[in-house]
């Protein structure tokens, strides 16, 4: 009994009959420090028992491969929804139809567009061959103009020639007849003056009058011939110059026109370009209606919904996950720990629904933890400052063996990377101080030289 109570009921009660009574009377105090030498023999040792070091951190399953991530589906142009082909939950193929889109803007209304953007192309590919024909045709007119002008030139050049060469022969006539003459004259004067002294008949006298006369006929008939055939050589230059004077001026219109034709072609040319541009864009455009399936894969969620709402160019419309992925997890460390991690380290993964009894410091003891390997650190830090690393499962080309078939991607995920294995009374000494944990370099050399 305590005897705490002044009222005691010792005296008033028999003890002998009651076994708890009894057990505590032959209680023998001073044999309970055998315990006290027991626990403070135990308590050393356990500060000996080997402590796996690790780094204990969050994140969430995923996809290892980029391409087998879930994705969401964008429409490329504005538009309204017109047809859903799909529903949440259902399989779809690559290629397969999702839903139908119609147009909302006023410029691409008109249902006959690219039929009306087609016979403008063609009409504007009829005014090119148009300005190619008459190009074609200008520099066959320039060839025939060129060709017609050298003759042209050379017939002239000719009569030109031509009346040199009468020029020449009338002066030389008209020289000849100033001869003539002088000698007609000189005679005459002395037939004169011999008829005069009446040496001379009035016959001879009346003679050589007139062959003077007919010499200053002869003369005046030369020299006309002569000043005829200078006009008509210089009337021959003149014809000359004029002649290439108005090929050339028709040449230049010509080449004028041809310029014109070819610019009119090059612009023609510009603006087919710009058509076959725009009908292009609209074909295109015309195979954006219909959203498609681009790799097989589940509908998951859709964003939007019902028919005739309107959606906008790089708008989320869908979710679609692949069916087939190789299933991974993503970790998120502080950056005091990066320096601690590199890829090929072991890692024990705990995944949401899949119970766990876990010994951080003794992984064989845990139960419910799945083996991975780091396959990936990132170079830069998230948004909170931490950086992300990427699990896969331990195993030859990161097969999903020993991780739970039914993980699905954004499932929650813990994991321990395992360190340095110290004593417990280090790890207790480390943790009071704050100090790292401990890596051990060339333990990890070892294993991945092993594995190579």
């Amino acid at each position: 009994m305590l005897n705490l109570s002044e009222k005691r009921v010792k005296d008033e009660i028999d003890t002998t009959g009651y076994n708890s009574f009894k057990k505590i009377d032959e209680f023998e105090p001073e044999r309970s420090g055998n315990y006290k030498y027991f626990w403070l023999l135990i308590i050393p040792l356990i500060f000996f028992v080997p402590w796996t070091q690790n780094i204990q951190t969050k994140g969430e399953v995923t996809a290892l491969l980029p391409s087998e991530r879930p994705q969401s589906i964008q429409s490329f142009i504005d538009g309204r929804i017109e047809k859903w082909y799909v529903r949440e939950g259902e399989l779809v193929s690559k290629g397969d139809t999702i839903l139908k889109i119609g147009e909302v803007k006023p410029e691409y209304l008109d249902p006959n567009l690219i039929e009306r953007t087609g016979s403008q192309v063609m009409a504007k590919k009829g005014g090119i061959n148009s300005y190619k024909s008459k190009m074609q045709a200008l520099n066959n007119q320039y060839q025939a103009l060129v060709n017609a002008r050298e003759f042209k030139l050379q017939e002239a050049t000719n009569k030109l020639e031509q009346a040199r060469l009468t020029v020449q022969i009338d002066s030389m006539e008209w020289k000849a007849s100033e001869t003539n003459l002088d000698v007609a004259k000189a005679r005459f004067d002395r037939i004169e003056a011999l008829y005069k002294d009446g040496l001379k008949s009035k016959t001879e006298f009346e003679t050589g009058q007139m062959k003077l006369q007919e010499g200053q006929a002869k003369r005046t008939s030369a020299y006309n011939k002569f000043l005829k055939a200078k006009n008509e050589y210089i009337n021959a230059r003149i014809a000359l110059q004029s002649i290439d004077a108005d090929y050339n001026d028709k040449i230049a219109k010509n080449r004028s026109d041809y310029a014109e034709a070819s610019s009119n072609l090059f612009t023609a040319e510009g603006d087919l370009a710009k058509m076959e541009n725009t009908l292009s864009n609209y074909e295109l455009r015309s195979s954006f209606y219909y959203i498609l399936a681009p790799q097989d894969g589940y509908i998951t969620q859709a964003s939007k919904n019902g028919i005739g709402e309107n959606i906008k160019a790089g708008e989320r419309l869908i979710t679609i996950m692949p069916q087939n992925y190789q299933i991974a997890a993503e970790y998120y460390v502080n950056p005091v720990n990066l320096p601690l991690l590199e890829v090929g380290q072991e890692i024990r993964c705990l995944f949401d629904g899949w119970p766990a009894i876990v010994f951080s410091g003794w992984p064989g003891a845990s139960h419910g933890t799945f083996s991975g390997e780091i396959v990936a650190i990132d170079n830069f830090s998230q948004s909170d400052g931490t950086y992300r690393i990427l699990v896969a499962p331990s195993g030859e080309k990161y097969a999903d063996y020993g991780w739970p078939k039914a993980l699905r991607p954004g499932s929650g995920a813990r994991g321990i990377i395992l360190l340095n294995d110290v004593p417990l009374w280090y790890e207790v000494w480390r943790r009071i101080n704050g100090f790292p944990p401990d890596f051990y370099k060339e333990k990890r050399e070892t294993l991945l030289e092993d594995k190579k």
